[in-house]
């Protein structure tokens, strides 16, 4: 894996209220990163009408549909971070992490992302973050190999 995550991909201080516009703000991320087309956008937004990302320990993975595959043009993660929590169908969330993988590479990308957060001195350095470096250098594992 090349790196996934780059600091273009980080927002230290999201500005969505809601859970919809929440996903939107970390898929338009990956977007505008050319990690993948507008559909599959959509397809995290239909993924989680079916199905909660929401992780516990103020987390929430979006990510796309099976069917959204051929709407990822690379791998990629972006992150955003919120000071305010968000009402995620009851649970609240403070980091939103988007996550677009190639050939199955997003289950190795989901494996780190939650070695990160099982770690609640991890977790907690993560929401106090304030900086978009400082979240890189948390995620920094998120790239290798």
């Amino acid at each position: 894996m090349s790196d996934i995550v780059t600091k273009d991909l980080i927002i230290a201080s999201g500005s969505a209220t809601t859970k919809e516009d929440a996903i939107r703000e970390a898929g338009n991320l990956l977007l505008k990163a050319g990690a993948v087309t507008p559909a599959y956008v959509e397809a995290m937004l239909e993924r989680e009408r079916s199905i909660t990302t929401y992780m516990g320990s103020y987390l929430a993975i979006p990510h796309g549909t099976n069917t959204s595959k051929e709407a990822i043009r690379h791998s990629a993660v972006s992150l955003v971070r919120y000071v305010n929590p968000i009402d995620w169908a009851g649970g609240e969330v403070r980091i939103v992490v988007g996550i677009a993988g190639v050939n199955n590479e997003h289950l190795g990308i989901l494996s780190k992302i939650a070695i990160i957060f099982s770690d609640e001195a991890e977790a907690t350095k993560m929401l106090e973050a304030t900086t978009v470096d400082e979240l890189y250098q948390l995620l920094g594992d998120v790239n290798l190999d």
